[in-house]
């Protein structure tokens, strides 16, 4: 008996080959997988360069940068960025999943330099305020409010172009694709 295969088989098939996940060799634990890939270089790679970015405005080397919020280049637009491109130049830019992920990018990146850039310039006013509080003021020994939380549209833009480099240089590499 002949079974007809539609493309939506083919489709939730790619990447499985013809074996299941179990019977897949330890040589294939970590997925083959362009979009996912991608985003997580684009984020590694954005928090490494904050830690060199913060030396060129600061002059001092913070490692600490690497895990922190905020600073150039913004690491969140360079993962959704990443995500959306790579989806794109794997699946086309017709399909639904690359339209969740332009989507979910530009509430992210909106997201950056709206409320969580206000945000963290609400909490360096309200650290300066509580700084002047006298010592036996009960607020004056409060810990100071985290104040890199969002991104300057400038570090959402230097994000989203490591994001589409990062996706493209993937889709181009020989080990990925």
């Amino acid at each position: 008996m002949n079974e007809v295969m539609t493309a939506a088989d083919k489709s939730s098939m790619r990447g499985l080959g013809s074996t299941s996940f179990a019977s897949s060799p330890p040589s294939n634990l970590l997925p083959n997988n362009l979009p996912l890939i991608s985003a997580f270089l684009a984020f590694a790679l954005a928090q490494f360069l904050k830690v060199f970015t913060n030396w060129f405005k600061e002059r001092r080397w913070d490692s600490k940068r690497m895990i922190g919020s905020g600073g150039m280049p913004s690491s969140h637009s360079a993962t959704v960025t990443a995500l959306a491109v790579a989806i794109g130049l794997q699946d086309g830019t017709g399909g639904s999943a690359f339209a969740l992920a332009v989507v979910l990018a530009c509430v992210v990146m909106y997201d950056a330099t709206g409320v969580r850039l206000h945000a963290g310039r609400q909490a360096e006013l309200l650290n300066q305020i509580v700084c002047e509080f006298p010592p036996e003021h009960p607020l004056s020994s409060v810990r100071p409010l985290r104040e890199l939380l969002g991104h300057t549209p400038l570090q959402v833009v230097a994000g989203a172009i490591l994001g589409f480099i990062v996706a493209f240089l993937m889709r181009n590499s020989d080990g990925v694709a």
